[in-house]
Order: structure tokens, then C-alpha cells, then sequence
């Protein structure tokens, strides 16, 4: 008997439809993929059976028996839950206080206070059991990436988890920290729990799953057992198009071009970066990569003027730049594309077309309004340009695929005109396909002669973009490669041997 089995799903946003006669059904012990384009229905998909929407049309089966989920609430009780690819910890709360979320606190008789020793015992006898290894004692706040991760898994698996939906589980995670986390994965499977994977790794994909389930433009496209997918396979199913082979970097010969940023000595109030720096010229990708860690947001914020710098000169077509503010930045031609792109670049509740011109509303105005046509109007051409999938400038940002929402951050990104773009994880969490737009658009910013600094924890990709690889180490810039002749492997050992504290051989670029 199924676990899990969804019939004929429907959901309309307005006249659109999310999904369209959408069938699905999850063995128990089964590790499942779910895989499609941003915008395909994946998320929607999620939300009807974990009970934050209701489906327009279809019906669903819990073990065998007709069920109408109606809340996060009911679905929890079910032994649903979800792992969302933005965190769902309260910052301030310890580990053990977000693992007993949603769930009721043991008491002493007659409400004499919280049996914390009790709770506490067996949160640790199923970390035991689990093999995990997350700190309950610390604030979630402080806690890394992959610690969070867990945690969420950890409070799931506190609630009798039948069926666990990972939403790119694997997006800020190191390859070390992956691997950790498909143990886990493997361990979960072999205690019986489902598991519905959703990611654009398509490599993690092909390597975890039972199954795989190919959403496009809310429809089914087919779901194949693993031995017969590949990744050329996923591809035209998901976008009906042949896969093509990832473009690498163009021969940009950029020597004698003039520097556009340089920023040397750096150094930030939280210790975050201690002596760090980098160079781009006209018209270059220079790539910086690093281990968890190393300080790469850290450094691009400080340089930005998000982050308060102590130490260190930073310069902006040649000119002193040391004390800027963001606002400051974008004047003088340089844009941050953040990381977070929800919470750092975008007003979720706000619409496409007054996100993309918050930072150059200016332009638009005669002094006394707002010059709505043409502010539209160019709206409109970016988002053509980009290839944004909305009903019009005025939808919602926070309605937009993943994918969308970050082609939207990069639109107002470039109506600015930057000289210089920094970009912090720009592909994280997106599709195949507008992970190559995004790289397409990198190169064609640095053909036209803007410099662009490149952030990715996939090694591979920067490989494949960048015309230079700045290396950091704990706050500090410990190499500077020209990409000729480069492999991950040798990347990785100059990371690996600076922490074991031997010499790379390498000049910093400070």
C-alpha cells in the first residue's frame, strides 16, 4: 500500500493553473525526487499536501484512506513535515527550545514548572539514534548551516515523521556537509521514513532516489525509476528541450585592462574577515572561493559597506572608496546580488515593478510624482529581457518561482548600470536552465566591460565562469589562480593544506 498517493491535483492562482491533473504516489521507505523548472508546481505541490493550500480539484490518499489535510497542523499530526529551504528557527531560541516547536512541553504535576531534564534526555536519545551531531545548547542563531538543517530534521523526527519533504536541503551546504547529510538520509530510509527530495542538483538527485518525478509548467512530464534517468533524460523532460553541455569560461584576455575595484588589508568588527582582499578589472569574472567559513559574504558585505569594516582600503574605478555606504555603492557603480535574496534583496509584498526601481526610483520621478508609463515601461523590458514568468509588473514578488524572484533581483541589479557587480551565490536554489541564463548574463556584463566578482560554494561552477579564483581561508585571502589548467582537486588542496597549516606556494591577493 502507498504511503502516500495524490490523484489528479488541481490548483488555480486566478486564471492560471499552478498544477494540472498532477498524480503522485510515495512508497514508504522510499527516497523520492521531485524535479522541475522554477515555476513548474514543485512548491505548490508541497504546500497542498502539507495543508497551506487547498487543491482546486483531485484528491488525496493517506495510507489507502481518502484524507483532506487541512493545516500544517492536521498534516504534522499525520506525520507530515517539511524541511523549507528558508530556515524555520526563531534565531534567539536555543537548539532544544526550536526542536519542541509545535510540541507540547512536559510538566510536572499540577503546572509546577517544565521537565527541561526530561525533554532534554529525549531530544539527545534520538540525535543518539539518528547519529546526528547538533548542539542543543546554543542559540539556532549561532548555529551553522548544516547544524540548522538537522535541527529542523531532529524536530521533525520528534513528531513521528512518516513522510519528510527536503526543499533544497543542500543549497548553502559545503560537499562535506552534504555528504553528512546523505548519511542521514540514508539512515532515515532505512528506519522506514519516506522522503520526497526536492532539489536542482540533478546530480544529488540521480545519486539518492528510488524514483523521480518530473513536474513542467504544472503538469507531469513522467516520473522514472532512478536506473533508467539520467541527467540528459530530467532535462528534456523538464524543459522539453535537449540538454546542453555547460558553457565554460570565455577567453577574456584581461591583463592590461584598468582596475575597476581593489580592496586590500580588510578586516570587520566580528572577526568574520582579518586580512582579506581582491582585485577585478574591466570586463573580468573573477571568482572567490572558499570552505565554510572562510569569510567570502563576510568580505563582499564589508566591501559593500553592509558590514562594519575596521581595517583595510577599498578603491572603485581608482578612486578611494573607504568609507561607503550601500546607497554610496550603487551611486559609484557598484550592486551587491545578497545571498539571501528573500530576506536581503527583495520586499516580498511588494510587486515585481516596485522592487526592481526601489534603488533608482529617482529616475522615474519629475520632482513631485512618480512617471508611472515609463517606470512600467521599462519594467516590462527588463522583465522581458530577463525572461521573468508573471502576470504583469504588478504581481506580487513573493508569488514568483524561486528562479523568477532571483531574475527579478538581478534586473534591479543592472537598471543601476553597475561597473562592478558583486554576486553572493547567485545560482543557489535555482533551475538548470536559468542557472545557465545566469551565467550567460555574468559573461555578457563582463563582454560589455563591468567587472564581476563571482561567489559559489560549487567549486565546479566557479571553474567554469571565472577568469581568476581569489581563495580565502578563515577571514583571510591565502591565493589568487589564473584559471588555466584548473581542477577541483587542486583548489581543494590549497584549502585543505592551509587548515592542516602548511604552504601553498600561492601569492594572497591582498
Amino acid at each position: 500500500m502507498p504511503l502516500l498517493e495524490v490523484k489528479n491535483l488541481d490548483k488555480k492562482f486566478g486564471p492560471f493553473y499552478a498544477l494540472k491533473h498532477v498524480s503522485l504516489t510515495i512508497e514508504p521507505g522510499e527516497v523520492h525526487a521531485l524535479v522541475g523548472e522554477n515555476g513548474a508546481g514543485k512548491s505548490t505541490l508541497i504546500k497542498i499536501v502539507t495543508g497551506v493550500y487547498k487543491p482546486d480539484g483531485g484528491a488525496i490518499e493517506w495510507q489507502g484512506r481518502p484524507v483532506i489535510i487541512s493545516s500544517p497542523k492536521h498534516a504534522r499530526e499525520l506525520g507530515i513535515n517539511v524541511i523549507h529551504q528558508e530556515r524555520q528557527l526563531v534565531p534567539s531560541l536555543t537548539g532544544l527550545e526550536n526542536v519542541y516547536l509545535g510540541l507540547p512541553y512536559l510538566q510536572f504535576p499540577f503546572g509546577l514548572g517544565v521537565r527541561w531534564k526530561a525533554m532534554r534526555e529525549r531530544a539527545e536519545k534520538l540525535k543518539r539514534e539518528l547519529g546526528m551531531d547538533v548542539p542543543l545548547d546554543r542559540p539556532a542563531q549561532d548555529l551553522s548551516p548544516p547544524e540548522r538543517t538537522l535541527l529542523e530534521i531532529l524536530r521533525a523526527m520528534m513528531m513521528d515523521c512518516r513522510l519528510l519533504f527536503l526543499d533544497e536541503p543542500t543549497a548553502a551546504l559545503t560537499d562535506k556537509e552534504t555528504e553528512m547529510l546523505f548519511r542521514l538520509i540514508g539512515r532515515l530510509k532505512s528506519q522506514g521514513t519516506s522522503i520526497i527530495y526536492v532539489s536542482h542538483r540533478l546530480d544529488e538527485v540521480l545519486r539518492l532516489s528510488d524514483r523521480i518525478t518530473v513536474l513542467r509548467n504544472g503538469t507531469l512530464a513522467g516520473t522514472l525509476p532512478r536506473e533508467q534517468a539520467d541527467r540528459e533524460t530530467l532535462v528534456r523532460l523538464m524543459t522539453n528541450q535537449e540538454a546542453r553541455a555547460p558553457e565554460r569560461k570565455g577567453d577574456r584576455e584581461r591583463h592590461g585592462a584598468p582596475v575597476v575595484l581593489r580592496a586590500r588589508g580588510v578586516a570587520t568588527a566580528d572577526g568574520k574577515v582579518k586580512n582579506a582582499g581582491l582585485e577585478v578589472r574591466k570586463g573580468e569574472i573573477v571568482g572567490l572561493f572558499g570552505l565554510a567559513g572562510a569569510g567570502r559574504t563576510e568580505l563582499l558585505e564589508a566591501i559593500y559597506g553592509v558590514r562594519q569594516k575596521t581595517a583595510g582600503d577599498v578603491w572603485l574605478e581608482g578612486q578611494p572608496a573607504t568609507h561607503l555606504t550601500p546607497k554610496q555603492a550603487i551611486r559609484r557603480g557598484m550592486v551587491l546580488v545578497p545571498e539571501d535574496r528573500r530576506s536581503h534583496a527583495l520586499v516580498m509584498g511588494m510587486t515585481i515593478r516596485e522592487n526592481m526601481t526601489l534603488p533608482v526610483l529617482s529616475r522615474f520621478s519629475n520632482g513631485v510624482t512618480i512617471r508611472g508609463k515609463r517606470e512600467r515601461a521599462a519594467v516590462s523590458d527588463w522583465m522581458a529581457a530577463m525572461k521573468v514568468k508573471a502576470t504583469g509588473t504588478e504581481q506580487t514578488v513573493g508569488e514568483l518561482s524561486g528562479g523568477n524572484q532571483q531574475k527579478v533581483v538581478f534586473a534591479k541589479a543592472l537598471m543601476s548600470g553597475p561597473v562592478v557587480l558583486l554576486c553572493d551565490e547567485p545560482t543557489q536554489a535555482v533551475d538548470v536552465m536559468t542557472r545557465e541564463d545566469i551565467h550567460r548574463l555574468l559573461r555578457t556584463q563582463a563582454e560589455k566591460g563591468c567587472g564581476v566578482v563571482f561567489v559559489s560554494s560549487d567549486l565546479q561552477e566557479v571553474l567554469e565562469i571565472a577568469d581568476r579564483i581569489v581563495v580565502m581561508h578563515e577571514g583571510e585571502t591565502i591565493a589568487e589562480l589564473p584559471n588555466e589548467g584548473l581542477t577541483t582537486e587542486k583548489v581543494l588542496k590549497i584549502c585543505y593544506d592551509h587548515r592542516k597549516g602548511g604552504k601553498t606556494g600561492h601569492a594572497a591577493g591582498r
